[in-house]
């Protein structure tokens, strides 16, 4: 069982999504250091030792360990045509028993969005959480601000519930964010006969 979610690789039509290895490190460097503007406003405050190959050797460690534990699966968007590496999407914090749900985070690269990756990844990773790994509910959540993470999460079947007061440290500062989930049977918004 170990070894097979150490495999975990999912196809979309123009990507494959898979964890990451060592080898990634100049690629992930080099798109993290030419998008930190575009990221920054969104994301947690980098660390000094950000992007540094102790760190990222440290992500590495910190991805297999979580696929082997089940707790979460952390995957990169590689584009099938190039190689390129374009970002990465995670499904984090895996709650089994009654809750079977985790929760979706996601970034890409500046110069790659807006052209439909992150969404055929996210559905792609939302498929796989509830057929393979039998999730019930992915949560994500996002500035409120922030309407183009808003719209893809809107676009990939996750709906509004509400608002977490002072949820993430987002640049420095304790943020408010819109808290979405996607459900596997989800008959929010349908009538009887839908």
């Amino acid at each position: 069982m170990l070894g097979s979610r150490r495999r975990v690789r999912l196809e979309t039509e123009r990507l494959t999504l898979r964890p990451p290895v060592h080898a990634d490190f100049r690629a992930w460097t080099a798109l993290r250091s030419q998008s930190a503007a575009f990221l920054k406003p969104w994301e947690p405050t980098w660390a000094a030792d950000h992007l540094t190959r102790k760190s990222f050797t440290n992500r590495v460690y910190w991805a297999q360990r979580s696929i082997n534990q089940g707790s979460a699966l952390p995957l990169f968007l590689i584009r099938r045509e190039d190689e390129a590496f374009l970002g990465a999407i995670t499904l984090d914090n895996i709650r089994r028993g009654p809750a079977q749900a985790g929760t979706t985070g996601y970034w890409i690269g500046q110069g790659y969005a807006r052209q439909g990756y992150m969404r055929e990844a996210i559905r792609a990773l939302v498929h796989h959480a509830f057929t393979v790994l039998d999730l019930s509910r992915i949560e994500a959540g996002c500035l409120p601000e922030n309407a183009p993470s808003r719209g893809l999460l809107e676009s990939c079947g996750y709906k509004y519930e509400g608002v977490a007061q002072s949820y993430l440290q987002i640049n420095g500062r304790w943020r408010n964010h819109v808290l979405y989930a996607n459900l596997r049977s989800d008959r929010r918004g349908k009538t009887e006969a839908g």
